[in-house]
Formats: C-alpha cells, sequence, structure tokens
C-alpha cells in the first residue's frame, strides 16, 4: 500500500462576491447560524434555496428548514418578501453589500442533506446556502468556523482552501454555486487515511467507526478500486481530478452514497467494515466496496459525462431525462465488474451478485408494464416514492439498467470487435468529459462495433420485454438455471418477518394478489382442512412454514388482521413444481467465462 499527504494550497488573496460563513455556537441543538454577504447585488436582489440536490432524483424541499431570515444593509434591516416556497427578494439599493441572517436545522443523517449534533457535523451546501440570483457564475467563499469546545473536531472538503488551519476549519473557494453545490463538507474527531492512486492524492475520512476497524485493509482494497477505474477510463492512468476525497459515515444501520466531481459521501452500517483480526470479512463489506466502485466510477460517467437535459442544472424543479438507464445503471454493471477486475472479488462471487440483480429484475412485474427509459424519466415520482404498488407498475433504472450494459458487453465481445469498455472509453472522448443524449450512445456504438443498434436500444430500453440473458450468459460459458424460490416470492409477497409475518407489498398477478391480500396486512395464521372435512388452525411466524402445516394441500384459510379486524382470506398455493423468477448462475465454459471475466 502506498501511502502519501495532500498536498498543501497555498493560502490566497480573495475577491470572492459571495460570501458565506457558517457557525455551530450549540452543535447539540442541531442548527446551524449563516451568515451570507453578497458584495454588490442587484436592486431587490432574489435568493433562494434549492428544491433538490444533484445525483439524488427527489423534490426534497430543502427550505422548510430554513427560520429567522432576515437581511441587513449598511446597518439598517432590510424587508425581504417570500415569493415562493423557496425564494426571496430584499428591497435593498443595488451594489451596496447586502447581509443575510439565517439558522438551518440539520436533523437528517444521509448524504444528501445536513446533519449536526455534538459529535459530529455534516453539510451539503444545497441544505444550507441560499443561491444568489444572477450571481451563480461567480466566485464564492465559505468560510466554516470551529465550534467552541470542540478541540479535537476537524474539517475536510474537496473545495480549494483560501486560509485554514491545521485541523481544516477556515475560508474555502469555489468557482460557481455549482461547485458550492456540489461539495460536501464533513466534521468531527473523524479519523484520516491518506493514499495515492496512479499518482492522485486520495483521502477517506471516516467518522462513526467502531476500534475494530481494520482501516489498512479498507484503505488498501479502496486504493484498488481507484486505480482499476482510472485506468479503465485512461490508457494512460490520468484522471480528471487532481485530488479525490471520500467522506465516509459508519452508523449502527444504513447504506447509500452520492458522487461528486472530487469527492463522494457515503453512508454504511458498522457491521460491514472490515475488522482487526479476522481474516474473513462481513458479507456487507463486498456490497460497501461496491459502494465505493458505484460512486467513484460517476466521477466520470454522470459527474462529468453527463445527460445533455442536465447541462445546467435548474435547482427550482425536476430535471428530466430518460438516460439514468445509462449513467446509473451502467454504472451499476461496471460496479460490481471492476471489484472482480481489481482481484476483491472471484468469480463466484461477482456471478453471485450479477444474480442477485437479476433476480431483483425478474421478481418485479413493473418490469413488462414500463421501460427503463420510461423509469428513468419517472424518478422524481416513482423511485424515490415508492409504494405498495411501486414493483407492480415500474422497473429500478440501476437493475435493469445494469443488465441492459450486461446486455451490451456480451453481443459486443460475442461479435469480437469490441466490448462495452470500448464504448464507454470512446464517448468519453466523443463528450470531451461533457454533456450526451441517446443519440451519441446510439453513433458511438455503431462506429465502435460497425454496425446498428437501434433495434437492440428499442427493445432493451424502450421496451419491456424481457432481456436474452439466458441466451448471451449461455454464449460465454455461464449457465442460466432456475432456482427454487422462497415461499414469498412464490406467493408474490414481500414480508418483514420480526415476531410475525407483517405484509409488506403484494405483487401484481400473484396468488396473493388474487386472494385478496394487502400491503400492511399482519398476516397471523392459517387454517388447513383435513380429509375429514375437519380445519386444523395454525400460528405462523415464518412464512418458509406454511408447507409445514399445509402438507399436500393447495388450498387454504389465510387469517389477517387488518386495520384491527380479523379476515379470512382463501388462498390458493402454486404448485411445488411451479417454476418461480428466481435464477442461478453457474460456470459451464470456464474457456469462455474467463474471456469475459478472468483477471487482466
Amino acid at each position: 500500500m502506498q501511502l502519501s499527504f495532500f498536498f498543501e494550497f497555498m493560502p490566497h488573496a480573495t475577491s470572492a462576491a459571495i460570501h458565506y460563513r457558517i457557525e455551530l455556537p450549540d452543535p447539540r441543538t442541531h442548527r446551524y447560524h449563516v451568515t451570507l454577504t453578497i458584495a454588490k447585488p442587484a436592486a431587490r436582489q432574489r435568493v433562494s434555496l434549492p428544491v433538490w440536490i444533484p445525483g439524488s432524483y427527489l423534490v426534497r424541499e430543502f427550505s422548510r428548514h430554513l427560520a429567522h431570515l432576515r437581511a441587513a444593509q449598511g446597518g439598517k434591516a432590510v424587508a425581504l418578501a417570500q415569493l415562493s416556497k423557496c425564494e426571496w427578494q430584499a428591497a435593498c439599493r443595488k451594489g451596496e453589500p447586502l447581509t443575510l441572517h439565517y439558522e438551518v436545522l440539520a436533523s437528517d443523517r444521509s448524504v444528501r442533506t445536513a446533519w449536526l449534533d455534538a459529535t459530529r457535523g455534516f453539510f451539503n451546501a444545497t441544505s444550507l446556502c441560499l443561491r444568489v440570483h444572477g450571481h451563480e457564475h461567480a466566485a464564492h467563499e465559505l468560510h466554516v468556523a470551529r465550534p467552541q469546545g470542540h478541540v479535537d473536531w476537524q474539517l475536510a472538503t474537496a473545495l480549494a482552501p483560501v486560509k485554514t488551519a491545521r485541523h481544516g476549519f477556515g475560508s474555502y473557494r469555489a468557482a460557481s454555486y455549482d461547485e458550492l453545490a456540489d461539495s460536501p463538507v464533513e466534521m468531527g474527531a473523524f479519523q484520516s487515511l491518506r493514499f495515492t492512486a496512479c499518482g492522485v492524492p486520495h483521502r477517506l475520512v471516516i467518522s462513526g467507526a467502531s476500534a475494530s476497524l481494520d482501516s489498512a485493509r479498507l484503505v488498501r482494497d479502496v486504493q484498488r478500486i481507484c486505480e482499476e477505474e482510472i485506468r479503465f477510463w485512461s490508457a494512460d492512468a490520468r484522471a480528471p481530478f487532481d485530488r479525490y476525497l471520500f467522506l465516509l459515515s459508519v452508523v449502527d444501520e444504513g447504506y447509500g452514497g452520492l458522487e461528486h466531481r472530487s469527492s463522494t459521501a457515503l453512508i454504511c452500517g458498522r457491521r460491514d467494515l472490515p475488522r482487526l483480526d479476522e481474516a474473513k470479512a462481513p458479507e456487507g463489506y463486498t456490497t460497501l466496496l461496491g459502494l465505493f466502485s458505484h460512486e467513484y466510477f460517476h466521477a466520470w460517467n454522470v459527474k462529468r459525462m453527463r445527460p445533455k437535459e442536465l447541462t445546467r442544472y435548474d435547482y427550482t424543479q425536476e430535471n428530466y431525462t430518460e438516460l439514468l438507464w445509462f449513467f446509473e445503471g451502467f454504472t451499476s454493471y461496471y460496479d460490481d465488474l471492476l471489484l472482480r477486475r481489481a482481484g476483491l472479488i472471484d468469480q463466484g462471487a461477482y456471478l453471485k451478485l450479477l444474480a442477485k440483480t437479476i433476480n431483483q429484475v425478474l421478481q418485479t412485474p413493473g418490469r413488462r408494464v414500463q421501460s427503463v427509459a420510461q423509469a428513468s424519466f419517472d424518478a422524481w415520482v416513482r423511485y424515490y416514492r415508492p409504494d405498495e404498488n411501486t414493483p407492480a407498475t415500474t422497473v429500478s433504472y440501476y437493475t435493469k439498467g445494469a443488465l441492459v450494459a450486461l446486455c451490451f458487453d456480451l453481443v459486443l465481445r460475442r461479435a469480437g470487435r469490441c466490448t462495452l469498455d470500448d464504448v464507454m472509453r470512446a464517448l468519453w472522448v466523443r463528450s470531451s468529459g461533457g454533456p450526451i443524449a441517446e443519440a451519441d450512445v446510439r453513433q458511438v456504438l455503431r462506429r465502435t462495433s460497425g454496425r446498428q443498434w437501434d433495434e437492440e436500444l428499442q427493445a432493451w430500453v424502450h421496451g419491456t420485454a424481457d432481456l436474452p440473458l439466458a441466451e448471451l450468459l449461455g454464449a460465454h460459458g455461464v449457465a442460466f438455471k432456475s432456482d427454487t424460490p422462497q415461499m414469498a416470492q412464490r406467493l408474490g409477497l414481500r414480508v418483514q418477518e420480526t415476531g410475525g409475518v407483517q405484509i409488506k407489498l403484494v405483487l401484481a398477478g400473484s396468488c396473493a394478489e388474487r386472494a385478496g391480500l394487502m400491503a400492511g396486512d399482519e398476516w397471523l395464521g392459517v387454517e388447513v382442512t383435513g380429509a375429514d372435512g375437519a380445519g386444523n388452525g395454525w400460528r405462523l411466524k415464518k412464512l418458509d412454514d406454511l408447507p409445514l402445516y399445509a402438507g399436500r394441500a393447495r388450498e387454504l384459510t389465510a387469517l389477517i388482521a387488518r386495520d384491527a379486524r380479523l379476515l379470512r382470506l382463501s388462498l390458493t398455493l402454486p404448485a411445488p413444481d411451479a417454476i418461480g423468477d428466481t435464477v442461478q448462475l453457474a460456470v459451464t465454459d470456464a474457456a469462455l467465462a474467463d474471456q469475459w471475466l478472468g483477471m487482466p
């Protein structure tokens, strides 16, 4: 493992037109105090807080956490008029410095918003920093003051320092509001680890980990991911950034990440980290490494090469695109594949992960209702707002998009002229690391492979038919075999089994739906009619116990609690040999499989 230190930025004078001062008078209150100074405001200057954060396609209404907004100019109060849910206008004079003061509640642990307590602080500028209309492309300066009494706290961000102390608190500079919004800030008594990947300094900041963390292994594995991905995108191993920062928040239970141009914010469960003196890492560690791989890949694929519709972010409303199947889906294909290429998982582990993705799609009836392009467009109201009807009407652009990438890769490899790797790199060159449209994907596929791809794009991206996975995997030495599904899958249910059976989802067309079961039901028990016509009643605590009680019977009575009422529902079990939407993958031709999955 190669260790190094971040190079230090030389402080320089600033003439930032927009200046934010962030103070933490008492972190226990979970409130940031913000002072915004606009050097040369317009007459009747407008400001607003974003309603969403790029990379997470949901209107989150950050302004609901903003309070006590007031303005002053020349030492005198300035009237503020609220124009909308997130926009205000100051009755100020043109050209004379305008100052705004406000507070922001920070009580969300996710990577998309802001958090503050006595142990840790984290924020995205989209949660704290009002956007100054007409000055979005001017220099922005962010000053974060160290909270009193927290002598062990440090600060980490990918923003360029202007004047900072050794612990990181002080002033930072962004070239625009977009850059400010794209640079999360972490504060606290965190662990800071540094390494170099292909000559680029990287820093891994970890907050909340226990003493059992094997940090050396984590750094070593993340370093291998970074080196593999830099070499994936560039033949001469050159990255599009001069430094990179990982911000990892460790919690009791949690998972997620949000990409940025020169950093990423991650959250994981404490039990998913590798532990000292334990050779075998927890099962969740592979998932965590896949998260690192996914978000880092985004530094190229979505943060630079991005949908043409997102060339400029509109922070006031939804930003629609049909291309999330490419930017999130193709990234999801490569996140695990590059773990394999980096030698962090073996072939069997990779195929197990791939089978999981395939099963997630096969067990989603909505794949036959909505195309993956439509799912991309509808992310704002479907993917980020799931309910009991979501699996029946939509499909994930992450999982199906990953399988679309798989299909393209396998067809390209079978033809022998190029691979999907070549297509991705050609797109990067064609776009110069900038916006692309589906037409660009289509043209690069044609030029790289020497044939048209209209039929596949229409069927796989804009259609709802199942993908030819079995055929394509078989041509590469991997068998696609049906597996015995669990009882919940056979019935068409998603359940929680903690002290009983709580129904979370009922899939369309399933035997559970035909019986009248619905999300929110508690399945208490089952009655089985014997040969003598007498009913035998059983308390049901796990769905997999149904065969134990049913024996050979297929006609049962389900005892359900709904809205405090007891219901008896007639249920017909699927045949024991019924084929479920569950598959396993196994290598049948090692030579063929190695051409695709073998180590480079």
